[in-house]
């Protein structure tokens, strides 16, 4: 769980409602615009735990995301086997062993504003996983998707613990929806994903 304002991050971001119809189509859109030139292993991890209502935004979206069989992204992070606190440091040096020059897009749950309940931020650079609840973790990601599953400010782990369980489960499936997308979208072999999914495009119209 990070909290969306202790980022510290310079670089791009984009934010959409979780309910707004043009989500899937858009955010993938953003989100394919900034992945490398050249192909690299992509790596979804997807932070949380299950042992908490607001928290379990990553594992939910893992378990979503790995139903629908990725042919290009591989996920780490579930409800069965979830990437958290304790476990993250190993998961991640497992990932930089396992797949050649991963590209990460890291997944967490945060805190926010009222006004930001429910939106879905995408952005380039790390995130800080466990900022809310002030847990030294290292950041993690070439880019982030963070969901704003409750209001910062005070006694946030009890926020997380009291967050509403079908926010949670209705933000899990459109930001799987999402990975799906752009999961569609990509060919794995050293054409840019943005170019490729251009050219899909236009052959389409």
């Amino acid at each position: 769980m990070n909290l969306k304002n202790r980022f510290g991050l310079k670089n791009e971001s984009f934010r959409m409602l979780h309910t707004d119809p043009a989500l899937s189509e858009s955010m993938s859109e953003k989100i394919i615009s900034w992945l490398p030139e050249f192909a690299r292993e992509y790596v979804v991890v997807c932070i949380g735990t299950d042992r908490s209502t607001g928290d379990a935004l990553g594992p939910l979206i893992g378990t979503y995301f790995s139903e629908m069989k990725p042919r290009h992204m591989h996920v780490y992070g579930t409800l069965h086997q979830p990437v958290h606190a304790t476990n993250l440091g190993n998961y991640m040096k497992a990932i930089t062993k396992t797949h050649r020059n991963p590209y990460i897009i890291a997944i967490d749950a945060c805190l926010g504003k009222n006004n930001s309940v429910g939106h879905l931020i995408t952005g380039t650079g790390p995130l800080k996983p466990g900022a809310a609840l002030n847990k030294p973790l290292p950041p993690v990601g070439d880019i982030y998707i963070t969901g704003v599953v409750n209001i910062s400010g005070f006694m946030e782990y009890s926020v997380l613990q009291n967050t509403r369980l079908s926010v949670v489960v209705d933000m899990a499936k459109k930001t799987a929806e999402l990975l799906d997308q752009i999961d569609q979208r990509l060919i794995y072999n050293y054409t840019s994903p943005a170019i490729v999914a251009q050219t899909q495009k236009q052959t389409i119209l």
